[in-house]
């Protein structure tokens, strides 16, 4: 069985620079880290790895060449191997030109029973790519996957969160899944898995390499754009009220909020 894992590379901090002429994330200008919630689908793809035989892991990430850390950090948890998707061609994607990108990057790297994706990157916060690779793949999607229940002759049963409870639901393979935190508690690399994720080569396809037209990539096949980008502006100013004891303050903090019509 081939799987295949989604991953990003996300700020991992709140100091976000935005590129104010072109409204994209200036990625090189932070701190990064493998975005969170994919850790989870990382995690997945191990679990059936290691119950079943003849599994093979295949970690794939579009992003800058610093990007590289994400999927050797994938590969240090368990996963087999990695490939960066990384192309100046590719800059200013929105979620269907990044989806378009990975998914041609699949079919590039041939056939996956599975393929895993987090919910949603903690950077856009969109939860656009997962679905949107499915159906450019025209396979099916389900997601908020909380728990695999069944693998086995080309079906895979799972449960999803849903509004008020959970449902059952069962599909043929191949199949993307969206996970949810829920699913499952990431492992801490050892010291091996560290070892082999140093030791591991990680091609860099780049967009000759996946066969993708110009039109469908990077700014130009993004439909959707940041038309303005402004940082604003917090106004802290404050009232002082002062008086000889705190009833006095009391009526005094009465009669302000009365006067703004809060009381």
């Amino acid at each position: 069985m081939k799987i295949a894992v989604l991953v990003k590379q996300v700020p991992a901090s709140d100091n976000v620079k935005m590129d104010e002429e072109t409204g994209t994330m200036i990625r090189s200008a932070t701190d990064a880290e493998m975005n969170p919630l994919d850790m989870y689908a990382v995690e997945e793809a191990i679990r059936l790895k290691e119950e079943f035989e003849d599994v093979h892991v295949t970690v794939i990430s579009m992003g800058p060449p610093q990007a590289i850390d994400a999927i050797k950090e994938a590969i240090s948890m368990g996963c087999d191997e990695g490939y960066l998707v990384s192309d100046r061609k590719f800059a200013g994607a929105d979620t269907l030109s990044t989806a378009y990108t990975l998914s041609a990057t699949i079919r590039h790297l041939g056939d996956f029973d599975i393929i895993f994706s987090g919910e949603r990157a903690t950077d856009g916060e969109t939860g656009q790519v997962g679905p949107s690779v499915a159906t450019q793949l025209d396979i099916p999607i389900v997601t908020y996957v909380s728990k695999i229940e069944k693998v086995g002759n080309g079906i895979i049963r799972v449960r999803r969160a849903i509004e008020g409870g959970e449902e059952t639901v069962e599909v043929e393979l191949p199949v993307l899944l969206s996970v949810v935190k829920e699913i499952n508690e990431p492992r801490i690399p050892n010291l091996s898995g560290k070892i082999k994720a140093k030791d591991s080569p990680i091609p860099v396809l780049t967009s000759t390499d996946i066969d993708a037209p110009l039109d469908k990539i990077g700014l130009s096949g993004s439909p959707t754009r940041v038309v303005k980008v402004f940082y604003p502006k917090l106004s802290r100013a404050g009232t002082v009220i002062k008086a000889k004891n705190a009833e006095l303050a009391a009526d005094e903090i009465v009669k302000f909020m009365k006067s703004r019509g809060v009381l």
